[in-house]
């Protein structure tokens, strides 16, 4: 299964996007999906989680305002991003099965990022 996310873009402090992560095959098979973003100069982090049971993890910064999806059976999974800030700026990643190991997350299924910019 190949994933590709879409949906970046430039917007506005305050503003909304929708990222997408589509997959060429199904995601009913991954027990987590997961977004993760890449600031200049820093490591990628951990934006959320999806467990195949509902359950989420958020990044602190983020709570409240950006929601993980998936719809299985169109293949996607979503990040809905809400009041936007400068510091959300990053290339967004999405992947399937994430494991934590190493001081990092590590996933056999990357997809290959979408620059999101939020401009103050």
């Amino acid at each position: 299964v190949q994933l590709q996310a879409s949906g970046g873009g430039l917007v506005q402090a305050g503003g909304s996007l929708r990222l997408s992560c589509a997959a060429s095959g199904s995601i009913s098979g991954f027990n987590v999906m997961g977004w993760f973003r890449q600031a200049p100069g820093k490591q990628r982090e951990l934006v959320a989680l999806l467990r195949n049971g509902g359950d989420t993890d958020y990044e602190d910064s983020v709570k409240g305002r950006f929601t993980i999806s998936r719809d299985n059976v169109k293949n996607t999974m979503y990040l809905q991003m809400n009041s936007l800030k400068p510091e959300d700026t990053a290339v967004y990643y999405c992947a399937g099965d994430p494991v934590y190991y190493a001081g990092t997350y590590h996933s056999d299924y990357w997809g290959q990022g979408t620059l999101v910019t939020v401009s103050s």
